[in-house]
């Protein structure tokens, strides 16, 4: 299985238009090859480089989708895939793009391909995700995308 986006590369700098410095929406994204046992993926888009200041785990999540359909190959940029919305760190249940506070941060955007459609109400946290799906995941992938405010 594989995740990537047209609007950067696998390690690469995500462009400020999907930023708190831009349009603040999401980029594209494509699923290719999931395996032929998913039943539904999740997504997480994560932050582990927040100054401890400001988070004492390190963490900031921007983004957690679950239950969208395996027939999914695109999440179009700008929208949330058809699925169950998660709280973020924000406490809302929306994208929320990159705004490092301090220098440049990694955002993981974690895909999973899950033989199980969850029965987890919407607005859950990623912790509480991670707990349900835990032994469901087929397999998991990464993108990886880097962004530093000028």
């Amino acid at each position: 299985m594989k995740l990537t986006s047209p609007a950067f590369r696998n390690d690469g700098t995500i462009p400020s238009k999907y930023t708190c410095d831009g349009e603040n929406i999401s980029p594209e994204l494509n699923i290719e090859a999931p395996p032929s046992e998913t039943k539904t993926f999740a997504l997480i888009m994560e932050d582990p480089d927040v100054p401890r200041s400001i988070r004492s785990d390190g963490m900031w999540d921007h983004w957690i989708v679950w239950n969208i359909p395996k027939g999914t190959r695109k999440i179009p940029e700008g929208t949330n895939p058809q699925g169950v919305l998660g709280k973020n760190t924000r406490g809302n249940t929306n994208y929320g793009g990159p705004c490092p506070p301090d220098r440049e941060h990694r955002y993981f955007f974690k895909l999973f391909a899950l033989d199980t459609s969850l029965n987890l109400p919407g607005g859950s946290t990623k912790q509480e995700l991670l707990k349900v799906i835990q032994n469901h995941i087929i397999e998991k992938v990464e993108l990886i995308g880097k962004y530093k405010r000028k």
